[in-house]
């Protein structure tokens, strides 16, 4: 794994491309998404259909076809292996709990002079999880989806999830059955959110769209915003790791591995402030390797897009790793929560040896649906807000409309917007006695 230390001549160079590590080029992507999203709204079903038959190698003959049956996910929950179900019932019960706390309150302040502001929150009527199906599937990003909405009092929740060769994932049939999911359509990438976007004849379209995906979901995401709501636009998986000299190696290296894994295009990064434990992780990441299952994927990524970075102190790894803002930031040094105040831009951090990011993407309870490639500076893990939105709570007394009335109706005649300062004079007591 390759080893850079800020005092290299080159180090600048080698940050710059580690800060843009999720550029792409998406014009020609745009170009196929737009294309069929405009397929999906002119043809509806028809089009997805086509789609299916294109790029998941099988032929849907009818409408039904496009959906999986509700029978079919209870048989696949009731058939799952026991300890597998109690796993999934764990993980269910400790992300709704951890979501329940972050629900929003509506609310109401009553000022003496009759004023009453507030802040009315309400779920949105229909909510669209996007579910990845292509090389892998993953039953536990339909738990971090659904959960949410479920908790921010969606009504309706539909799943797309692509199908290779008609062949649902058995595991996320069963977290659908689990999470009360009842509509699931048997279609990914672009179509799939071009299908939740702006509907077809057997699927209503949806207010907000959530859920991981390739760059095609992604850029769909993107170009469907404003039509409907989304979380992000989330890019490759990443890890961010802080060490100093007290850091398990073998936990480091592993945990490196665990994002290199999922794609070649993950980025897995450490900054330590010891060369020495630098070097013994490259050497462990080496020796885990072979050991995977996934090792040429991860190997790739390692390869391509992983390094490690070795600094003169705490501060100045703190501080590059603030400029990474990476999706998952684990903190392996002596006292981790001393660092915390220090830590402004990370998706999820892991504090501690014995909390590597896995734990986070299934069972700790947190959202694992995280921002990417630098977002989260500026964007925050799915939440059920993602779900809800806010309407404010607005109502004047005669008094309170006579009391700041006459500045509000001056700061409208100064934009010239004489009909809002008539609006608001017309109901001012001195001038509602002369009707």
């Amino acid at each position: 794994m390759k080893i850079i230390n800020t005092k290299d001549d080159n180090f600048k160079a080698e940050f710059e491309n580690i800060l843009g590590r999720a550029k792409v080029d998406i014009k020609k992507v745009s170009t196929i998404v737009n294309g069929i999203i405009d397929d999906i709204v002119e043809n509806g079903n028809k089009a997805v259909k086509e789609h299916i038959s294109k790029f998941d190698n099988w032929a849907p003959k009818s409408d039904d076809e496009l959906f999986i049956d509700v029978e079919d996910m209870k048989k696949a929950y009731e058939n799952i292996d026991e300890k597998l179900r109690d796993s999934l019932h764990l993980a269910h019960d400790r992300i709704k709990k951890y979501h329940e706390k972050q629900l929003p309150k509506s609310w109401m302040e009553f000022e003496d002079n009759g004023t009453i502001l507030g802040q009315k929150v309400t779920a949105v009527d229909r909510a669209g999880l996007y579910i990845p199906g292509g090389k892998a599937a993953y039953p536990s990003s339909l738990l971090m989806n659904a959960i949410p909405a479920m908790v921010a009092g969606v009504e309706e929740i539909v799943v797309c999830t692509p199908t290779p060769d008609n062949e649902p994932n058995e595991l996320l049939l069963a977290a659908c059955h689990l999470c009360g999911i009842t509509t699931v359509m048997k279609v990914g990438g672009a179509s799939a959110v071009a299908t939740m976007a702006y509907g077809t004849e057997t699927l209503k379209k949806v207010d907000v769209i959530t859920g991981p995906g390739n760059i095609f979901v992604a850029t769909a995401k993107k170009l469907v915003f404003g039509e409907v709501n989304i979380d992000m636009i989330a890019g490759p998986s990443e890890i961010g790791i802080l060490a100093d000299d007290s850091a398990n190696t073998d936990y480091l290296a592993i945990d490196l591995l665990s994002q290199a894994e999922h794609d070649e295009m993950a980025s897995s990064i450490l900054i330590t402030t010891s060369q020495q434990i630098a070097q013994e992780t490259s050497k462990a990441v080496d020796k885990y390797l072979n050991e995977l299952s996934r090792s040429q994927i991860a190997k790739k990524s390692i390869d391509e897009r992983g390094c490690i970075i070795v600094t003169s102190c705490m501060g100045n790894a703190i501080k590059l790793m603030n400029e990474i803002a990476p999706e998952h930031l684990e903190v392996m040094t002596q006292s981790p929560f001393e660092l915390l105040p220090k830590i402004k831009h990370a998706g999820a951090i892991f504090l501690g040896q014995n909390t590597p990011e896995p734990i986070g993407d299934y069972v700790a309870g947190p959202n694992h649906t995280l921002p990417t490639g630098g977002t989260a500076k500026f964007y925050s893990p799915l939440s059920v807000e993602n779900f809800m939105k806010k309407s404010s709570i607005i109502s004047f007394s005669q008094n309170a409309i006579d009391e700041i009335g006459e500045q509000c109706a001056l700061l409208a005649d100064t934009e010239g917007l004489t009909a809002h300062a008539k609006s608001v004079r017309v109901r001012l007591s001195t001038n509602t006695k002369k009707h």
